[in-house]
């Protein structure tokens, strides 16, 4: 496999860094960088590291990074992580209400962990961080429930004061969108599977309209939601499909579309394959009456659904 990092590659121009990407001799694994400057999103690195665990560390080739960013990559955790040596020295800081580095995720303390980290970047009301962050670990845990990734989940994030905003990337390498929507939907393509699980109430975990009390199939909807609301950039990579959302114009009255085509997106269905699924999500923390109202109502829904799944782990077998 083969990966080059440019000089940019968020959300919204993330497209060629993933067309350039070589999935072919997955045992082996080479790593290029711009000589100049390199800045990424959070999706990137969780696609890096989650690359990299898939091969041995002595099969693991990384240029020597020349650029002047080349430390953020050190302290993102990405060299310890993939046991990659380097000469880089940098003065760590508290990370908190900064950044999270590279985290995987195999276990549910692990997830518990990182969400506790990432409630201080959002600088946001107690229970508006509490809501952003069941999404996330919503998201998590169907990476450890259903993807039956051997490495499990990887996380990180990053807080940007300039913006206001929190980016957010997760990466596996397990079964992918497509064989766990499949199980219980039909979908020809990885962009159908993608368009089905961006709808609500739609999961892999059953075919039943609405999922389940315990499943809802809504965690990345919500997530969407939340940027579309927000008018951020949101992404999901699986297979060889792609769905982007795009930045929409200020409206007066904005709508949440159930179907994910109906907003304003890009898709492409004819990327390298990733065997596994990635989701990038750029969010804006400012608290405008929209973003408060979603985040109530998404509190609302979950808040129900964590009942249900309390009733069912409790109830106890009956016996006639």
């Amino acid at each position: 496999m083969r990966i080059y990092l440019p000089n940019s590659a968020f959300l919204g121009n993330i497209d060629p860094f993933i067309r350039g990407f070589d999935p072919s001799s997955p045992e082996s694994l080479e790593i290029t960088a711009n000589d100049k400057w390199i800045s990424v999103h959070p999706a990137v690195l969780s696609m890096i590291a989650a690359l990299g665990l898939t091969v041995k560390p002595e099969n693991i080739r990384c240029q020597r990074f020349e650029a002047r960013s080349r430390h953020y990559f050190v302290r993102m955790g990405l060299f310890k992580l993939l046991g990659i040596p380097s000469d880089i020295i940098v003065k760590e800081h508290e990370p908190a209400g900064r950044f999270i580095p590279l985290t995987q995720i195999r276990a549910s303390d692990e997830l518990t962990n990182f969400i506790t980290e990432m409630i201080p970047l959002l600088h946001l009301e107690a229970e508006q961080a509490k809501t952003l962050g069941y999404i996330v670990s919503e998201l998590a845990r169907n990476v450890l429930e259903h993807a039956q990734s051997q490495n499990g989940a990887l996380l990180c994030a990053q807080y940007y004061a300039k913006s206001n905003s929190i980016r957010i990337g997760i990466a596996d390498t397990g079964l992918g969108i497509k064989a766990t929507i499949t199980r219980s939907h039909r979908a020809d393509t990885d962009l159908e599977a993608l368009r089905l699980a961006l709808m609500p109430g739609i999961t892999g975990a059953t075919a039943r309209e609405g999922g389940t009390e315990q499943n809802a199939g809504a965690g990345l909807f919500f997530i969407k939601s939340i940027a579309s609301a927000n008018r951020d950039f949101f992404v999901v990579y699986s297979g060889n499909g792609f769905y982007k959302l795009l930045k929409k114009r200020s409206a007066r009255n904005p709508r949440l579309h159930a179907d994910p085509f109906l907003d304003r997106h890009a898709t492409s269905a004819g990327l390298p394959y990733w065997r596994g699924t990635i989701v990038g999500v750029d969010i804006t923390l400012d608290q405008t009456e929209e973003f408060s109202r979603l985040l109530d109502a998404i509190r609302e829904t979950y808040s129900s659904a964590v009942r249900e799944r309390r009733k069912q782990r409790y109830k106890r077998p009956r016996f006639s």
